[in-house]
């Protein structure tokens, strides 16, 4: 088997990751599931060429010295696989994320257009994709700034470990640059930026300090910042900024944040129960004179109970999606109730909703 087999097989299975590891058949996850997928056993020489054959010299260096490297590659015009490739006992092993290029709008991804469209209108602020790894920021974040690129004349800069999505330009400029192959690092990238005269800037992951420094000063100085952090909602995400910082900056970190978090959208991929696949549900906090008070006083655990009532500001909580997909018939009750992180609160509402309509 060579490596574009397992491209195509990842693609036959509709699979949206795959694992290589030395001694193993092919694995990949298909619809949440781990699944094997075709029973050749890779040998350790097998996942060594590999890496031999996707890798530069550059890339090779890196993964000598920290035996970790994350890389990105094409396959026939439609796909993009991102692809990390780290040691474990003390062998090489390979994980591989499939990336439709074939960019869709957010209605054909199931995702909150209205609310959407609105933010990619905003011309400074912070935009926070949260949820845990595979839950769709990406392509939410890919779909946003395809919007921009299509409707709004913007330079627009992305900073990324590795390149995901590829945009060809439309009304914007879009410059993409990637860690360790354009850049050394997000610090780098980020001081840089400022020369660069960007109108939106993309930054793949927020895990540190000094990045989220840069991120907020980049928002408070004109530049609609968008980027992705890994929580399951908005106040774990506000929490998570602040944490990056020592206590006596957290009134200033709080200040700021109160002015440009302009919204916080967490994501969910869950079972679809009316077609094969997965379905996103969504919360999304934006930043309506309230929650602005509440981030400004620290109140951050008490966002949500507002945001049931936030319509007017396009606010939803996870339990309002849920119930909403519930009524549509994309997902079912048992999904719902094992998806959802108040569970309670959620049988209350299908209850009273139910109760209502009798």
């Amino acid at each position: 088997m060579n490596f574009t087999d397992i491209l195509e097989l990842m693609i036959k299975h509709n699979a949206s990751d795959s694992f290589i590891v030395p001694g193993g058949p092919l694995r990949a996850r298909i619809y949440s599931e781990v699944q094997t997928i075709d029973n050749y056993p890779f040998t350790l020489k097998d996942v060594e060429k590999f890496v031999t054959e996707i890798t530069d010299a550059v890339e090779r260096e890196i993964l000598k010295d920290s035996k970790n490297c994350e890389i990105g590659i094409n396959h026939n015009d439609r796909w993009r696989f991102r692809v990390g490739i780290f040691y474990q006992r003390d062998v090489p092993s390979i994980v591989l994320r499939k990336i439709d290029l074939n960019l869709m709008n957010f209605e054909e991804l199931n995702l909150p257009g209205a609310a959407l469209r609105k933010l990619c209108q905003e011309r400074r602020g912070l935009v926070l994709l949260t949820g845990l790894t595979g839950s769709g920021k990406s392509t939410a974040i890919a779909a946003m700034i395809e919007h921009i690129n299509q409707n709004f004349g913007r330079h627009i800069m992305t900073i990324e470990e590795p390149i995901e999505f590829t945009f060809t330009d439309k009304k914007s400029v879009i410059n993409q640059r990637e860690i360790n192959r354009d850049v050394r690092s997000y610090q780098k990238a980020l001081k840089e930026t400022a020369m660069h005269s960007p109108d939106v800037l993309y930054i793949g992951n927020i895990r540190d300090r000094e990045t989220c420094y840069a991120a907020l000063s980049a928002a408070e100085t004109g530049v609609l910042v968008f980027s992705t952090i890994h929580t399951i909602n908005a106040p774990s995400a506000i929490e998570r900024i602040i944490n990056f910082f020592p206590p006596e900056q957290h009134n200033l970190i709080f200040n700021q944040l109160s002015f440009f978090l302009k919204a916080v959208v967490s994501l969910r991929l869950l079972p679809r129960a009316d077609a094969e696949g997965l379905i996103p549900a969504y919360e999304i906090m934006t930043l309506s004179p309230t929650v602005s008070g509440l981030i400004k006083e620290h109140k951050i655990w008490d966002i949500p109970q507002y945001m049931e009532s936030g319509d007017i500001y396009d606010m939803l909580t996870f339990n309002q999606c849920l119930w909403s997909l519930i009524q549509k018939k994309k997902i079912t009750t048992d999904t719902a109730l094992q998806y959802s992180d108040e569970k309670g609160n959620l049988s209350l509402i299908m209850k009273k909703e139910s109760y209502s309509n009798l």
